[in-house]
């Protein structure tokens, strides 16, 4: 074949498909019908069950709901920490306030993106670099360390202390004003450097311009209140008000979690990481001068073990993966098995983890928490999750993750400290390795 299509290689594409009756049968189903449906395989689809060997004690039976925002992260952390408030105080629901971590978190956002404008102030507009730092300035994923960062400056509250807002539940229009003001702001600042402007006027200057942020996180999200009152009734009916409350005082004293304790490792088998290294991410963040995104690149059996001896004894885990593939929403169904697209297409699919990583095909897109695993024996066979997307789908809200599709689309899990081995608490003990921040392992959850 020559460089160009031409009539004659038309005639034999249109020879080759007309050749396969499989495929006009695939035509005719997919022109009417689901794509997901039509591939969906019976023999992967029957074996569903959602019952499984070993279960958190404490979870939760009513899932939360990010509507249509992208903060997973925010949410599975949350979820995991009101595991243990329900636990501590006996309580059969209960929820933060993802809007105040929201507002914190756009908030930092913004003074993190303009200290990143300037910190790279000679940097050529039209760089890589730049491109990169203007494109999502605060975009509503983040990654665990993020997560951490918020908790340990500003705490949480009770969801009723700061409930959600139209705004908080659908971001969009709201990321989309303040992605605009910011990168007016970021202009403003490269210009007065060009005038010779001082660090100290710019900083003076960028104070004014968080100060204008803030104000429309107000508008949109509600203002965070500064103390704040908090009343129950647990399992048992009995009732209980505490007064007067911090945020910080919630996070410090109502909640027994060490978010310090846990650690980050991930699965990256590109060919420019090393497996049993430790790496960052350059200009990845959301508090400044809080702490960096810290990673230890391990195979994927350690993340498994990991992540089982943890559920073992009784903790969920958060992790993040890539959601779209090889899922169905309403089933909630993770499963390498689920579809049979080379019956669908006529050709099979041979791209591994590493080409997928490596040419675009897969990055980690979503955050959730895995509450259970099925074993047999020594082998995993599927594991449990609870969803952020509301109650429709799988059972009810909580996914089926198969062992398969956890080899192929987990990325990274959190657990903490005294279910890692030595080998592995030795990777954090090393200088990380700055990765760029368009490197796959800088994507962010949403």
């Amino acid at each position: 074949m020559k460089a160009a299509i031409s009539p004659t290689n038309i005639k034999s594409f249109q020879k080759t498909y007309k050749t396969n009756p499989g495929l006009r049968l695939s035509r005719n189903a997919l022109t009417r019908s689901s794509m997901m449906d039509v591939a969906m395989n019976w023999d992967a689809y029957r074996q569903v069950d959602h019952t499984f060997s070993h279960v958190i004690p404490n979870e939760m039976k009513k899932v939360t709901n990010q509507k249509a925002s992208g903060r997973c992260w925010g949410f599975a952390g949350l979820n995991l920490m009101r595991l243990a408030i329900c636990e501590k105080y006996n309580l059969k629901e209960f929820e933060f306030s993802q809007n105040y971590f929201m507002f914190c978190d756009k908030l930092e956002k913004s003074n993190y993106f303009l200290e990143n404008i300037i910190s790279t102030l000679d940097e050529p507009y039209d760089s890589r670099l730049m491109m990169w730092l203007v494109s999502e300035p605060i975009q509503d994923g983040g990654q665990w360390d993020m997560f951490v960062n918020l908790m340990e400056k500003y705490g949480t509250m009770p969801q009723s202390a700061m409930p959600e807002s139209f705004q908080s539940s659908h971001s969009r229009m709201m990321n989309r004003f303040i992605t605009r003001k910011l990168r007016e702001f970021a202009a403003s600042l490269r210009e007065m450097h060009t005038k010779g402007a001082k660090l100290t006027d710019l900083r003076k200057e960028k104070e004014s311009m968080l100060a204008v942020v803030y104000s429309m996180l107000c508008v949109c999200l509600g203002t965070p209140p500064e103390t704040f009152d908090w009343q129950f009734r647990d399992k048992k009916k009995k009732f209980k008000r505490i007064s007067n409350l911090t945020p910080m005082d919630f996070y410090k004293k109502h909640i027994d979690v060490d978010l310090n304790e846990k650690l980050c490792l991930i699965h990256c088998p590109m060919s420019n990481k090393e497996m049993n290294e430790h790496y960052t991410v350059s200009y990845l963040g959301n508090v400044h001068g809080g702490k960096d995104i810290s990673y230890a690149n391990v195979e994927i059996e350690v993340m498994k073990r990991a992540t089982a001896k943890s559920i073992k004894a009784g903790e969920a885990v958060w992790f993040g993966c890539d959601v779209s593939k090889m899922f169905h929403r309403k089933v909630g169904v993770m499963d390498m098995d689920l579809y049979d697209w080379p019956l669908v297409f006529g050709t099979e699919f041979n791209i591994d983890k590493k080409t997928k990583l490596e040419y675009g095909d897969s990055v980690m897109t979503h955050a959730m928490l895995l509450t259970a695993v099925d074993i047999q024996g020594n082998q995993t066979l599927k594991w449990r999750i609870e969803n952020s997307w509301g109650e429709e789908g799988g059972d009810k809200g909580y996914l089926l993750m198969t062992d398969n599709w956890f080899d192929e689309y987990m990325y990274e899990v959190v657990v903490d400290k005294k279910y890692l081995p030595k080998k592995v608490l030795d990777i954090f003990t090393r200088d990380a390795v700055a990765l760029p921040p368009w490197d796959p392992m800088g994507s962010l959850a949403e």
